[in-house]
């Protein structure tokens, strides 16, 4: 089963770059993240016609997941549990039915800047609700997946200039100790399983010719509890997206797991 995790930022923006990528990289699902669209401007059949069964959690002119699957989908849920009153569309999570049923959860955390401040106050209780919600899922001792946009930098070998982001929401202390308690719940670093050292990166700024400096961050995880992590073959990012006409300022994260 090959998964994977790519925000789009804007599917109306990448329609086209999207299209073109999936009928080339041809993955069974992929999470996707900041639709930028409600559920109804989605364009559903246009996946349709690719194969796809499509599940959105949309939201106007910001944020937005989705779920697009060639194998069939169960039990799909939208919206991170521990709070009634948020509305904003960052979680989707649904099983999968392949040769294993993998649980694959969908998620865009908040950006938090600027920090200190009320985004970020809210990037980090977002996290606690994570935290919350991914001790109930690991009950289950199911295969778990939990991929998305984190904009959480986890340590400086993710930034190609960790310096540049010591005062960003995304590098700050209290979001690496966040991150590193979700982690320590049980959950492998799909990415880093496969692959260590410095420089890999799944974004790039449109600003400042980043791009052609490698001037990047990791900051698209997927997080695999340990029913998950034992099917893991394969996990690597698809750098060369980014530099293809109309892209993204992220690239696809992908995994491949024996299910």
């Amino acid at each position: 089963m090959k998964i994977a995790t790519f925000n789009i930022n804007g599917i109306k923006a990448r329609i086209g770059a999207l299209s073109d990528w999936l009928k080339e990289a041809d993955p069974d699902v992929v999470l996707l993240q900041e639709l930028k669209s409600v559920d109804e401007n989605f364009p559903r059949e246009h996946f349709e016609d690719l194969g796809y069964t499509v599940e959105t959690h949309g939201q106007k002119s910001f944020n937005g997941v989705a779920i697009l699957s060639k194998l069939p989908l169960e039990d799909v849920s939208r919206g991170l549990p521990g709070d009634p009153e948020d509305e904003q569309a960052r979680w989707i999570e649904a099983t999968v039915i392949g040769k294993h049923a993998i649980r694959v959860c969908g998620l865009y955390l908040p950006n938090g800047n600027p920090a200190p401040g009320p985004k970020y106050d809210y990037k980090l209780a977002w996290m606690k609700r994570l935290q919350s919600h991914a001790k109930k899922l690991l009950q289950s001792e199911e295969p778990l997946l939990m991929a998305g946009d984190y904009n959480v930098i986890p340590q400086d070998e993710d930034a190609a200039r960790p310096e540049a982001w010591r005062e960003d929401a995304l590098a700050m202390p209290a979001s690496r100790e966040a991150f590193r308690r979700l982690m320590n719940l049980g959950f492998t670093d799909a990415f880093r399983a496969c692959t260590q050292g410095p420089g890999h990166y799944s974004f790039w700024d449109y600003q400042a010719g980043s791009w052609n400096r490698n001037d990047g961050i990791l900051i698209d995880h997927v997080l695999l509890n340990p029913q998950c992590a034992d099917l893991l073959e394969d996990c690597h990012i698809e750098k060369d997206v980014r530099g293809r006409e109309k892209p993204s300022d992220h690239v696809p994260v992908f995994v491949v797991l024996n299910a």
